[in-house]
Formats: C-alpha cells, sequence, structure tokens
C-alpha cells in the first residue's frame, strides 16, 4: 500500500470547515477593526468642518463681541455633538483679520480654527492620555461684509 492510498482512506473530512472559520476569523477581526477607526476618524473630520463654519457664522450673525465668542462656542460644540464628539473649548480659536481689534467691522473676516486630536477606538490610554490617535484640523474663514454696519 502506498503512502497516497493510505492517507485518502484516513479521509481530511471537515477540515476545510475549521481552516476557513479560523481564517475568516483572523481577517475579519483586523478588518472590522479598520472599519471601525475610518468610521470614527471620518466622523471627527466631519464634525470638524462642520464646527468650523458654522462658529463662523454664528460669530459674524452676533450684534457684539462677547456675544460673538459664547454663540461661535455653542455653535461649534452643537455641530461636534451631532456627530458624537464632545469639543473641547481650548481647541477653538477665533481669530479676526487685519487685525484682532477689527472684529465686526465693515471689510473684516473672523478666521476660526479647530484643531482635534482623535483617540483611535479599543487603544488602552496611558496616564490618561490616549496611545494611539489622529490630529485633525479645520478651518473656515467668514468675512463680516463691506455693506454691514459695524457691530457695537
Amino acid at each position: 500500500m502506498t503512502w497516497y492510498a493510505a492517507r485518502s482512506r484516513r479521509g481530511e473530512a471537515g477540515s476545510a470547515l475549521v481552516e476557513l472559520t479560523w481564517l475568516g476569523l483572523l481577517l475579519l477581526i483586523p478588518l472590522v477593526y479598520v472599519v471601525i477607526t475610518v468610521i470614527t476618524v471620518q466622523r471627527s473630520a466631519f464634525g470638524s468642518t462642520e464646527a468650523v463654519r458654522a462658529a463662523g457664522r454664528a460669530y459674524v450673525l452676533a450684534p457684539d463681541a462677547a456675544t460673538a465668542q459664547q454663540r461661535a462656542l455653542t455653535a461649534a460644540s452643537v455641530a461636534m455633538a451631532d456627530q458624537g464628539v464632545a469639543l473641547d473649548p481650548a481647541d477653538l480659536v477665533i481669530t479676526c483679520h487685519p487685525t484682532p481689534e477689527s472684529c465686526l467691522r465693515p471689510g473684516s473676516t473672523v478666521e476660526v480654527r479647530l484643531d482635534l486630536s482623535v483617540a483611535l477606538p479599543l487603544m488602552p490610554t496611558l496616564m490618561g492620555d490616549s496611545a494611539a490617535s489622529v490630529a485633525v484640523d479645520a478651518a473656515h474663514t467668514e468675512p463680516y461684509g463691506v455693506y454691514r454696519e459695524a457691530a457695537r
């Protein structure tokens, strides 16, 4: 009896199913993690883009600079909350051009920047900070308008 004949009598019934299951798990788990990570980063990027746009519009429509700052922060927080991301007020930076004193003056512009560090899902934290993160930033410039009356 040859080696091939002995092997064919013993058979390998059922081993393909086990191999396919393990191979599927080994490939599927990393694929699911990559998809979850991409979704997390994408929603943060979309939220930050919408947040700076909303903050710029809210700032320009306010009656004075103090109210404008608060309205811009509220608008940005709501836009980020729509995407399930919490906004730290320190991440939102509002700058007026051509000079910081020219906010809400005809011909001025308001630049809103948002820099986030998005923690990757299911990653451990080291001393309170996420071990792995992706930087997401967005910027929007909103003109005040040349033919508008200056705010107080």
